[in-house]
C-alpha cells in the first residue's frame, strides 16, 4: 500500500491498547461496577444515527425505556448526537411535520424522559431534507417541548457546583460534510454544512468557553469522531481543529456518532476519552481500522453517562438492554477498565 494512502494515515495514529501500553494510557483494571444512582449524580442517556423512524430505532427506544425503568433512573437529559432524521420528507418537513411527534416526541416519551433533549446536528440533518438543519434549531422554539437547541452550538453547565459542563459543537465543516450536489433528491440542492464564517465563529467560541471556568468534568458531544475504528475512519479536519484544544483544556471525554456502530477509544498520549455512539436505529456498520482499542462492535444501542463529584462513568448497552462496555473517567484522566 503507498504510505500516503487515506488508511495508511488513519493507522499512522492508531493506539497499541495493550498491557505494554497500559501505562502510558494511564488505564487501569478493576471488578465491573454497576449502574450506581445517588442524590449527588447526574444521569444522561445517548443516542446517535437514530432518526429512521424504523423498527431499529423503535426497538433501541424500548430498549432505552426499560433501562431507566429497571434501574430507576430519572435522566437529567438526552444527548442526541446527530442524524436526527433520515431521508428527505416528502411532505415538507417543517416544524409541524408528523415525524416530530412519531420520531421524537413518542419515541422518547415524558414518562420516561421527562428531561431536555440536547441536539447536535449530523450530516443527514443538513443532507436529507433542504434547510432541515434550521427546522430543528426553529422546533425548539416552540413552547413545551423538550427538545432544546439554542443554536449550532452551545453550552449546558449542571449540578448545583456544577458538576459537568457539556459543550455542544456543529461537526459539519465544509470539507467534513459539505460539497457536491445531490440530484437523487427532487430539490437538487448542494450538500450543506457550515458555512465559513460559521467555522470560524464557532472555533473562536470553543476556544473562549474552555478558557472560561468549567465544571469539574467537560464533555464535548458532537456528531463526526476525532478518532474512529468505523467506516468512516478519522477526521483529519477535526482532529486539526479540535485536538488541540481537547489536550490543552483537558476535556474528559468526546462523544459523538456517524459511524454506525459503539466505540471506546483511547488515544496514547491523549487525555480525552473518545466515545462514539452510533447504533441508535440505521443500519450498523463493521469497521475498517485495525487499531486496537478497548471497545468496539457493531451493533444497535445506546449509552449511559453517570457523573458524580469523583468520576464520569460511561456505559454502553444493546438494543435490547444489555450491557456492552463501560469505563470511569476520573478528574485527573485516568481510565478505569472492567476486568
Amino acid at each position: 500500500m503507498p504510505a500516503d494512502t487515506p488508511l495508511s494515515r488513519r493507522r499512522a495514529l492508531k493506539t497499541l491498547f495493550c498491557s505494554s501500553a497500559a501505562l502510558a494510557l494511564n488505564v487501569r483494571r478493576e471488578a465491573k461496577a454497576q449502574v450506581e444512582v445517588s442524590p449527588e449524580s447526574l444521569q444522561f442517556l445517548a443516542i446517535g444515527d437514530y432518526g429512521t423512524g424504523g423498527a431499529d430505532q423503535r426497538r433501541v427506544a424500548a430498549a432505552m425505556k426499560g433501562f431507566v425503568e429497571k434501574n430507576a433512573i430519572r435522566p437529567n437529559g438526552l444527548l442526541m448526537v446527530g442524524d436526527n432524521f433520515y431521508s428527505e420528507d416528502k411532505e415538507g418537513f417543517s416544524t409541524e411535520s408528523s415525524r416530530w411527534k412519531n420520531q421524537i416526541e413518542d419515541m422518547y416519551p415524558p414518562d420516561a424522559f421527562a428531561c431536555p433533549m440536547w441536539p447536535v446536528l449530523g450530516n443527514h440533518d443538513y443532507h436529507d431534507n433542504y434547510k432541515g438543519e434550521k427546522v430543528q434549531l426553529a422546533y425548539g422554539q416552540k413552547p413545551g417541548v423538550r427538545w432544546t437547541m439554542p443554536g449550532k452550538w452551545f453550552r449546558v453547565d449542571l449540578g448545583s457546583q456544577p458538576l459537568v459542563t457539556f459543550l455542544f459543537l456543529d461537526s459539519n465543516y465544509r470539507s467534513v460534510s459539505g460539497g457536491f450536489k445531490r440530484p437523487s433528491f427532487s430539490t437538487g440542492f448542494r450538500f450543506r454544512s457550515l458555512k465559513e464564517d460559521e467555522e470560524e465563529e464557532q472555533h473562536e467560541w470553543f476556544k473562549a468557553e474552555l478558557e472560561k471556568p468549567r465544571a469539574p468534568f467537560t464533555v464535548v458531544v458532537s456528531h463526526h469522531p476525532l478518532y474512529s475504528n468505523g467506516e468512516h475512519g478519522d477526521s483529519r479536519t477535526l482532529i486539526k481543529e479540535w485536538g488541540g484544544l481537547l489536550q490543552k483544556h483537558q476535556v474528559h471525554a468526546y462523544i459523538c456518532g456517524h459511524d454506525h456502530d459503539m466505540q471506546h477509544l483511547e488515544i496514547e498520549g491523549k487525555f480525552t476519552s473518545f466515545v462514539l455512539s452510533g447504533g441508535g436505529g440505521a443500519k450498523t456498520r463493521g469497521p475498517t481500522d485495525n487499531r486496537n482499542v478497548p471497545f468496539y462492535k457493531e451493533t444497535y444501542g445506546f449509552s449511559h453517562l453517570s457523573v458524580t463529584p469523583e468520576a464520569l462513568k460511561i456505559s454502553h448497552y444493546d438494543d435490547f438492554g444489555n450491557p456492552l462496555h463501560g469505563f470511569q473517567k476520573n478528574l485527573d484522566g485516568s481510565v478505569v477498565l472492567p476486568t
